[in-house]
């Protein structure tokens, strides 16, 4: 046995980038594990746990790459680091653009004609550097970025709306901006209703209902979530609902969030009814009344029904796959009653937790409604249980569960040894950005789960739930078939999924004390919206992006042949906090 690493100084690339790598590199000929990481401390624990850390790792920065591989002999361990730099080396030149790549925002803004649009997905501490230089070139900004302060993030939304530019996010996921699908989206027709959203699971899920439902959407306009805050105050909402009321080509507006801060509330419900468009509203979790233009809806599914029938006349005609919750629960074996939710998705892990709440009572999270069902920790679970595992304690030095499902499947499969659980619930999320077959990657795990639970004496009911459509890369049709075809229970809709793991649940007796969602009140009279001229502008094409960070985001725009220039983006000053402030201090 081998361990061999290399240290390569200043050598920055994205997550997705390494982990592909490393994935690639563990599969080759005569080795046994493989890291290929930036060298920070979350990183270095991460090899440590691996058995792969040594003295000489220890001394890595964080804009230092890694590259560990321990093999069947040292021959084997010299070629597969070669071949690990190798891979890097043609990810940062195979692009499109041939060999020249602009070194900052700003010359990149001026390689490509018409650029309006800065995709940002560098690590947080970056992050808003990278913002304020894209505003200052004149670009809107899709910022994917977490770990951003949020002082940062007024900041940067203050100074955008000076200039009458568009910042979506921090931690943005989603958006569909003319035509085009920026981050995680699905492929959806072109339609008559436009989506504001804090959310974006949500916005993937109400956008996909939109479509399947026969309708279509004209823009979905990401915030972050942490807009709605009261520390943020609902910037780019309010932005988001003003370019949308001016929108030709938007009839209908869905607004989507958690329930925001109470004042933030009160001003984006005056702002909708000051569109003077039906606007369907669904803060997930709570309830908000109808009034005149104004519509609540109490899940996903009533948003996006609620919008089609405005839009069209008619109600979606979604295709209904019934399961009897009774016949699953009498196989349950005695004792089984607990539900697991394993999410991808943030907003669907939120709406989950709230509808189960209305059947089945108190239920455990690592994001939970309420603080005192805060799980000690998010590696174990209790009684009911939903997990977000798209949540940072899971990412840290990993892709995204929508890229890479691994640390979900071995939950799966531990949470199905448990003798209490009755059922486990999933989501399965297409879309540009996603993993090409989540279905594919989930059956054979889910069948083992089955066969051990039936080889233990006890029955077990999955439930999963499908977010896509048929123009999805990886075709809504055959993901839901692949799911099926394994033994697993796949409803329509996200919240018939959720009410069908709950009523299994009842029927086997985990039934507590329900919780009611709140009610909000709505506000007197209406406000003026600020001018969305400039973001107006930007909803009329498909938009000309210059991307920072993640290229898979890049690769994903061209094949929708949208117009893409990346930046050969590093950390600045090395990545040392220290010279970073200095260099901020002398450009103030």
């Amino acid at each position: 046995m081998a361990l061999r690493s290399r240290i390569k100084p200043s050598a920055y690339f994205d997550s997705v980038s390494l982990m592909l790598v490393q994935r690639e590199v563990r599969a080759l000929p005569g080795v046994r594990e493989a890291g290929v990481v930036m060298g920070t401390e979350a990183n270095k624990e991460l090899l440590r746990d691996a058995g792969l850390m040594s003295s000489e790792l220890g001394a890595a920065r964080p804009d230092d790459l890694i590259l560990v591989v321990d093999a069947d002999d040292e021959a084997a361990a010299e070629a597969a680091l070669s071949r690990a730099e190798e891979m890097l080396v043609q990810r940062r030149t195979g692009t499109t653009e041939g060999a020249y790549r602009p070194k900052t925002v700003t010359s990149a803004a001026r390689a490509l004609a018409g650029a309006n649009l800065a995709l940002i997905s560098v690590p947080g501490r970056f992050a808003a550097g990278v913002a304020k230089e894209a505003l200052a070139a004149g670009l809107h900004v899709m910022l994917f970025s977490d770990n951003v302060p949020v002082e940062a993030e007024v900041e940067l939304k203050r100074e955008a709306s000076a200039r009458g530019l568009l910042v979506m996010g921090p931690d943005c996921g989603t958006a569909l901006l003319g035509g085009a699908a920026l981050g995680f989206a699905n492929s959806v027709r072109r339609g008559p209703i436009g989506i504001v959203g804090a959310a974006g699971t949500g916005i993937q899920e109400v956008s996909s209902l939109i479509h399947r439902g026969g309708s279509g959407v004209s823009h979905a306009v990401g915030t972050g979530g942490r807009d709605l805050g009261a520390a943020v105050g609902g910037t780019t909402a309010l932005w988001g609902l003003a370019a949308l009321a001016a929108d030709p080509d938007t009839e209908v507006i869905v607004l989507i969030s958690k329930p925001p801060a109470s004042q933030v509330a009160s001003t984006l419900l005056a702002a909708a009814q000051a569109t003077k468009k039906p606007v369907v509203v669904n803060f997930v979790g709570a309830s908000v009344p109808s009034t005149g233009r104004l519509f609540g809806a109490k899940t996903l599914e009533d948003a996006a029904e609620i919008a089609v029938r405005l839009a069209t006349g008619s109600p979606p005609d979604w295709p209904r796959r019934h399961a009897l919750p009774a016949q699953e629960a009498a196989r349950l074996a005695p004792g089984q009653r607990y539900i697991r939710g394993l999410y991808s998705g943030g907003t669907l892990c939120y709406e989950a937790l709230g509808v189960l709440e209305q059947h089945i009572g108190p239920v455990y999270s690592n994001t939970p409604l309420d603080a005192s069902r805060m799980l000690p920790s998010a590696m174990h679970s209790r009684e009911h249980t939903v997990i977000d595992m798209g949540s940072d304690e899971f990412t840290v030095g990993r892709l995204h569960p929508m890229l890479d499902p691994e640390l979900r499947q071995q939950r799966l499969l531990r949470e199905a040894e448990d003798p209490e659980v009755a059922v486990i619930l999933l989501d399965i999320v297409l879309g540009w950005g996603a993993h090409a077959d989540p279905a594919g990657q989930f059956a054979p795990v889910i069948r083992q789960a089955l066969e051990r639970s039936r080889a233990a004496g006890r029955w077990l009911a999955v439930v999963a739930t499908v977010t896509g459509t048929d123009l999805d890369p990886q075709s809504y049709d055959d993901q839901v078939r692949t799911l099926v075809e394994a033994g697993v229970l796949v409803p329509s809709t996200h919240v018939d999924g959720v009410r069908l793991a709950a009523l299994i649940a009842e029927a086997a007796g985990g039934r507590g004390a329900r919780r009611e969602p709140a009610v909000l009140s709505l506000p007197p009279g209406e406000i003026t919206l600020p001018d969305a001229a400039a973001i107006v502008s930007l909803l009329a094409q498909p938009p000309r992006v210059v991307n920072v960070g993640l290229e898979l985001f890049a690769d994903s725009l061209r094949a929708q042949g949208v117009g893409v220039v990346s930046v050969d983006w590093q950390p600045p000053a090395g990545g040392k906090q220290k010279l970073i402030e200095m260099l901020d201090k002398l450009g103030a």
